[in-house]
């Protein structure tokens, strides 16, 4: 049994494949927010900071694309993960 690229998991949180990334890049889905719909990539607790450059990559690559030309997915606070406790008790709120 030998080891298969397309195996690889590339988005760790929801458990993505290179290859799922790439049928679907295929079927014409050629942006990171694309993906992110119909995959969830980038959507579990890294919020893409594990997966989206290699997503990006992946893109560039199949579509003949610079990387400097795909378009990055769209960041929404919070930017980095933090507990809900901490949301609902205003602790550092800015005034």
């Amino acid at each position: 049994m030998g080891f298969k690229e397309d195996d690889v998991v590339i988005c760790r949180c929801e458990e993505i494949t290179l290859k799922e990334i790439r049928e679907w890049i295929d079927r014409g889905y050629d942006t990171v927010n694309e993906l992110k719909r119909v995959l969830r990539t980038g959507m579990g607790p890294c919020q893409g900071r594990g997966c989206e450059d290699i997503i990006l990559r992946e893109i560039a690559q199949r579509t003949g694309k610079p990387v400097s030309e795909v378009e990055r997915g769209r960041v929404r606070p919070p930017v980095k993960p933090i507990k809900v406790g901490l949301l609902a008790s205003g602790e550092g709120e800015v005034r």
